[in-house]
């Protein structure tokens, strides 16, 4: 069963940058679509970015110009290196990929930033 693992969270004071990764195991096809979604404290889980498999990217405008999304196809891989963070930015990050069998999602990574 494909399996999606996280990593890269952490803790940071703002301004300062993470980048967090997502390993798709046990592929047989790669995914279409790779993302990231995030939920803070008593908020719905809101698209952060996604990438497609040709590179097309869709950011949130809450990080647009602070966050970049990328991917390696070999790998079915997905990146999100995150610069300028800001304490809204605090919450769990959770990978999304969209599979030709539906979507599998991460366990999450806290990140969490302080002023």
């Amino acid at each position: 069963q494909v399996q999606l693992v996280e990593s890269g969270g952490g803790s940071v004071q703002a301004g300062g940058s993470l980048r967090l990764s997502c390993a798709a195991s046990r592929t047989v096809f790669s995914p279409n679509v790779m993302g990231w979604y995030r939920q803070a404290p008593g908020k719905q889980r809101e698209l952060v970015a996604r990438i497609t498999s040709t590179g097309t990217t869709n950011y949130a405008d809450s990080v647009k110009g602070r966050f970049t999304i990328s991917r390696d196809n070999a790998e079915d891989t997905v990146y999100l290196q995150m610069d300028s963070l800001k304490p809204e930015d605090t919450a769990v990050y959770y990978c999304n990929a969209d599979f030709p069998s539906g979507d599998i999602w991460g366990q999450g990574t806290q990140v969490t930033v302080s002023s």
